[in-house]
């Protein structure tokens, strides 16, 4: 497996009744991997439970966690887009856990454990968007796009960048958002044509934007927050919420059902719905809007109240059915292009 790391549950975790009864917890993040490890670091101090973690896509650790279904290998998937996670729900692969920490949740992230039937909760929420290299588009003459309509643009061709959405939560939410924006036919018949502007599909979901902070893409469609992060790190990166309306993510988190470590796991996920873990976030470059409501909203953050979001679906976007359909015919119709 992966890097091992030591963490540790503190005194006031143990005051929470849910002190450790294991001393190991396998972890899978699918959060970007300086925000897992500075998770991992800060519970490091305050316990005895040894955590073995691996940083997947969202679509990667969903995958796992199916396949290791008869015998279950990790104990808590932490981190990415909420659909997979209400799809491993769906399918009873995470645990049901009604944690004491839910009164202090936004309730975007109270809605996400309802929908769920209390087996994922919401972390963190960021929307949808794109990141874009403003030297690269001054130099080629290239006005900045401002809605999706804009990336159709010819004057784009190769200079884009969005990941797989069989392998990336972000990309699967840019698949469901377009098709809950513009209906299905006249969505695909977009992904189609932003097709020719395509230079690459990526495994990750925030690699498009990464390239376009090093000058490999002039573009990335990625998490806003994902974005800001470029920018923030002084990069040219122009972050930009579509015109037309956009999607958003809950970043989600379950246990996993029959886990080796059930007890472990209900420590680690009461720990990091604390503001004390939330406010660790922004340190390791992460502009998500956290969950817990007195946890402190980076400055640099996305205010979803400035955006034009849709009514995103989450139930519907969630479950199998409707996520397996979505992914096929983008299989058939968009990634076989390429």
């Amino acid at each position: 497996m992966s890097t091992k790391f030591a963490l540790l549950a503190g005194s006031a975790l143990v005051a929470s009744g849910l002190a450790a009864q294991a001393d190991e917890l396998n972890l899978v993040c699918s959060a970007d991997n300086a925000v897992c490890e500075a998770l991992v670091a800060k519970f490091e101090s305050k316990g005895d439970i040894d955590v073995n973690m691996i940083r997947l896509s969202s679509g990667e650790a969903y995958a796992k966690i199916r396949a290791e279904a008869r015998n279950p290998q990790m104990d808590l998937w932490w981190g990415g887009t909420g659909d997979p996670h209400l799809q491993a729900a769906a399918d009873e692969l995470t645990a049901e856990y009604k944690s004491d920490m839910l009164a202090e949740l936004q309730p975007w992230a109270v809605s996400q454990a309802e929908t769920s039937g209390y087996r994922t909760v919401g972390v963190y929420s960021g929307a949808l968007g794109w990141g874009y290299n403003a030297e690269i588009f001054a130099a080629k003459g290239i006005e900045g796009p401002k809605c999706w309509a804009d990336l159709l643009n010819p004057a784009l061709a190769d200079e884009i960048q969005v990941a797989d959405p069989n392998s990336s939560g972000t990309a699967y939410t840019v698949l469901a958002t377009l098709v809950q924006l513009m209906g299905e036919e006249e969505a695909f018949e977009y992904l189609i044509k932003l097709g020719d502007n395509v230079s690459q599909y990526t495994k990750s979901g925030s690699a498009p934007v990464k390239s376009a902070a090093r000058g490999e893409a002039g573009l990335g469609i990625v998490f806003m927050h994902d974005a800001v992060k470029q920018a923030e790190s002084g990069f040219p990166i122009e972050v930009v919420a579509p015109c037309e309306g956009t999607g958003y993510e809950i970043g989600s988190m379950s246990i996993i059902a029959d886990g080796p470590n059930p007890e472990a796991a209900k420590v680690f996920y009461d720990w990091v719905l604390t503001p004390e873990a939330q406010n660790i976030m922004p340190g390791a470059g992460a502009f998500q809007i956290p969950s817990n409501k007195s946890s402190i909203l980076p400055e640099a953050a996305p205010k979803l109240g400035d955006i034009n979001l849709i009514d995103y679906d989450f139930a519907q976007y969630g479950s199998s059915e409707r996520r397996s359909g979505l992914l096929a015919r983008w299989d058939r119709e968009v990634g076989a292009l390429k």
